[in-house]
């Protein structure tokens, strides 16, 4: 057996139903996709509905699971508090949250606006505020238990890392957010848990972050110890598990895996300090066509 193979035994998952934010693309996808295949039936939300659809589409005709993409934006608590409505609605309970949906780019701090500061707090805290909040005061109110709260951060939330300080800044606010209330909420049954991803490279993530020859010439694998990036199953594997009764007496951990990535150097990002000035304005050029697209 390898790396790549699932690790929960089949229908681990039947009965459950969970919503993953940023469920239609990338690592998202991939999570959400194990989830289906395990017998669970998933709620995926993003602001672009096209995409979400077209994702459910593929997802249910993958696994045969039942999938409903609601468009909701995380920044939004009126909208998360609908999204949660209507995924209720419709499959009758919610047993899990898995806060997936971020944003982030490189940039200098220096050369940042308070507003794109403010875009990814907004996108990464305060839209895994609210759709924890949402879904956690209903558990409460509704006397519901043995749920469970997942949220995906990151090993510079410990650290920080130069060149992605919004995105640092606000991981790290998730990560003690979960913490807190995995000792707050715990007599309400629901338990807080997050995973620090090293790289687990995705298209369109890691072709905004680093555009061009820049994902050659810097070269994440070389930075771990097992000297590769991480496969989408493993993260998938680890968020089931996260997720899953089987993992009822974990609370309140952040799990990394990242290949030792974070204990070789601190600070993913911190290499860039290499690129030249004028780089730079040739790098925030191709971001802002690709994200004009």
């Amino acid at each position: 057996m390898d790396y790549k193979a699932k690790m929960l035994r089949d229908d681990a998952l039947k009965g459950k139903t969970y919503v993953v934010t940023g469920g239609g693309s990338g690592l998202g996808k991939s999570m959400t996709k194990y989830l289906l295949e395990l017998g669970a039936q998933v709620v995926i939300t993003s602001r672009n509905l096209e995409k979400l659809e077209k994702a459910a589409k593929e997802l249910e005709e993958q696994t045969g699971g039942k999938v409903l993409p609601l468009q909701c934006d995380v920044r939004d608590y009126d909208a998360v508090c609908e999204m949660r409505d209507k995924s209720i609605e419709h499959f009758g309970k919610i047993d899990g949250l898995l806060n997936n949906a971020a944003g982030n780019f490189i940039s200098p701090t220096e050369r940042l606006s308070s507003n794109a500061f403010d875009t990814i707090i907004d996108i990464v805290l305060k839209g895994t505020k609210n759709c924890t909040l949402a879904f956690g005061k209903y558990w409460i109110d509704h006397k519901e238990t043995q749920k469970t709260v997942l949220s995906i951060v990151t090993t510079y939330a410990w650290t920080g890392s130069a060149y992605v300080v919004p995105s640092a800044t606000a991981k790290a606010g998730v990560m003690a957010m979960t913490r807190s209330l995995a000792v707050e909420w715990a007599k309400y049954g629901i338990r807080f848990n997050a995973i620090a991803p090293g790289p687990f490279p995705t298209k369109g993530a890691w072709d905004r972050l680093l555009p061009g020859e820049l994902k050659e010439k810097f070269d994440l694998s070389k930075k771990v110890p097992l000297n590769r990036v991480g496969d989408h199953q493993e993260l998938a594997n680890l968020s089931a598990y996260l997720l899953s009764d089987f993992a009822e007496y974990l609370n309140g951990e952040v799990i990394t895996i990242d290949g030792g990535e974070w204990l070789k150097g601190a600070g993913q990002f911190n290499l860039l300090e290499q690129i030249p000035e004028e780089m730079w304005d040739m790098l925030e050029m191709m971001i802002k066509s690709k994200k004009n697209k």
